[in-house]
């Protein structure tokens, strides 16, 4: 072998080490989403995409949920280091086991996107209306675990209403065809599988906010295990500053992150997907609150009230402390988490 051919073969080899040295550096975190891809994801995928996670040292791989109670077990279980889920789901296992529990470090939804829906031809008109109606709920879904405190709420009893549970993606079908009375449903999820269906959900259904009927409660967030916290704290605030950083890109350019959904699954609507994404931003995630506070952060009194409900609600055990639940001093500085409810 020549002298040239020596240098290049080793030059080649040197760049190669280097390489898989820094792949192995790299930090892996196994992600989960709260449900099937939706354009509401794309912040997630961006991070990956656009290399904020590279650029935090950290190998993201992604995986659909089957619903944001869900996450949480998933993420106990030793599964997942981290996922997009409930808070209500931490507070009702940080109730019964303490120190199990995930911690969310960074809320999205400010306003929990609850509801009941019916048909606006059911006999259902208002929620004592339900007593005695059949529920249909994923099992996982956080809508449905909340019922009996939303019940509690408003003065009857969760077990006067049979429920019957069903895969996610048929909950609006078992409900328009009248296999179930009314469903405990994500408004983001159910608004847009609706209007695919060709029904109109403003003129033909009735809804239901928690929100409006004595659960004000926040919802959906960023959440890391135990061990993560404990053992890799760098790779939490770098988690979260790329997700931060992608859900304010995001809701720039809308068009852009549908487009990048479209390749994580083809077989997405675009249209109705930029929708949800559009109506999850307004609606859900920037309120009055995180004009005054920044999207990702929360107000200590609201969420010791929320536990507090879900306490006396399902008569746990512990009373966690809001230190329990969520952690915020991994939220990068206000000034970068600025999401106006005017956009």
């Amino acid at each position: 072998m020549s002298f040239r051919s020596l240098v290049t073969a080793a030059v080649a080899g040197a760049l190669l080490f280097a390489g898989n040295a820094y792949a192995q550096d790299k930090t892996k975190v196994r992600f989960t989403l709260d449900w099937k891809y939706q354009g509401l994801h794309a912040f997630v995928f961006w991070a990956k995409d656009k290399g904020y996670f590279d650029a935090e040292g950290l190998d993201v791989a992604i995986d659909q949920g089957t619903g944001s109670s869900a996450t949480v077990t998933r993420i106990v279980s030793g599964t997942y280091d981290a996922g997009f889920g409930d808070v209500n789901a931490i507070i009702q296992l940080a109730g019964t086991k303490p120190g199990e529990q995930p911690k969310m470090v960074y809320m999205i939804y400010n306003k929990a996107p609850f509801a009941l829906i019916t048909k606006a031809s059911s006999p259902i008109k208002t929620i004592k209306d339900v007593v005695g109606k059949k529920l249909g709920t994923p099992a996982g879904g956080a809508a449905g675990q909340l019922f009996p405190a939303l019940a509690k709420a408003n003065g009857f009893d969760a077990a006067s209403v049979p429920v019957v549970n069903m895969a996610p993606n048929l909950q609006e079908q078992m409900l328009l065809t009248d296999q179930v009375d009314f469903s405990a449903i994500f408004t983001v999820t159910s608004y847009i599988n609706l209007f695919g269906m060709k029904v109109d959900p403003d003129k033909d259904i009735r809804w239901f906010y928690y929100s409006d009927l004595g659960l004000d409660l926040y919802s959906n967030g960023i959440m890391v295990s135990q061990k993560m916290l404990k053992e890799n704290p760098k790779a939490v605030k770098g988690l979260v500053k790329a997700l931060n950083r992608a859900l304010i890109d995001v809701a720039a350019k809308p068009d852009e992150a549908i487009a990048l959904m479209m390749k994580v699954e083809p077989l997405m609507n675009a249209d109705l997907e930029k929708k949800r994404l559009l109506y999850a931003i307004k609606t859900h995630f920037v309120s009055a609150e995180t004009d005054e506070i920044g999207i990702g952060a929360i107000k200590p009194e609201r969420m010791a009230k929320a536990i507090g409900t879900l306490v006396e609600t399902y008569k746990l055990p512990n009373t966690p402390t809001v230190a329990d639940i969520f952690d915020s001093s991994f939220l990068p500085p206000k000034s970068e988490r600025v999401l106006k409810s005017a956009m």
